[in-house]
C-alpha cells in the first residue's frame, strides 16, 4: 500500500511562504496522480491542487491560483506544493492524497477528494500576525 507522508507546515505571518513536501513509498508516483487538499473543522475537504503522473497536467482551486504551484521530484518521489502570499484564510491542515491510475503517465489530474485512494496524515499550517 501507498504511504504518504507530508511535512513543511507552521506558522507564518500573513504574506509568507511556506513549502510542503509529500513523500511517497514504497512505490514510484509514475502510476499516481497527486492531490493536495486542505480542510478546517467543521468544513468539508477543498481541492487545492493536483498534478498527474505524467507531470504534463496540474490543476489549482481559484482561491490559490498565481499564489501557489505544485511540483513533483520524480528521483525523490516527492511532490510539493509552494504556497505563496498565505493569507488567514488559508490557515488549515493539508493533506496530500493519491490516485491510483492503471496506466503509466496519465495526464489524469483531479480535485475531487472522493476519487482519491490513499491519504497522508496532514500538516497543520497556520497564518496569524
Amino acid at each position: 500500500q501507498l504511504q504518504l507522508v507530508e511535512s513543511g507546515g507552521g506558522l507564518v505571518q500573513p504574506g509568507g511562504s511556506l513549502r510542503l513536501s509529500c513523500a511517497a513509498s514504497p512505490f514510484s508516483l509514475d502510476y499516481y496522480a497527486i492531490g493536495w487538499f486542505r480542510q478546517a473543522p467543521g468544513k468539508d475537504r477543498e481541492g487545492v491542487s493536483c498534478i498527474s503522473s505524467s507531470d504534463e497536467t496540474t490543476d489549482y482551486a481559484d482561491s490559490v491560483k498565481g499564489r501557489f504551484t505544485i511540483s513533483k521530484d520524480g528521483a525523490k518521489n516527492t511532490v510539493y506544493l509552494q504556497m505563496n502570499g498565505l493569507s488567514l484564510e488559508d490557515t488549515n491542515v493539508y493533506y496530500c492524497a493519491a490516485l491510483q491510475i492503471p496506466q503509466q503517465s496519465s495526464s489524469t489530474c483531479v480535485l475531487q477528494p472522493g476519487a482519491y485512494h490513499y491519504w497522508g496524515q496532514g500538516t497543520q499550517v497556520t497564518v496569524s500576525s
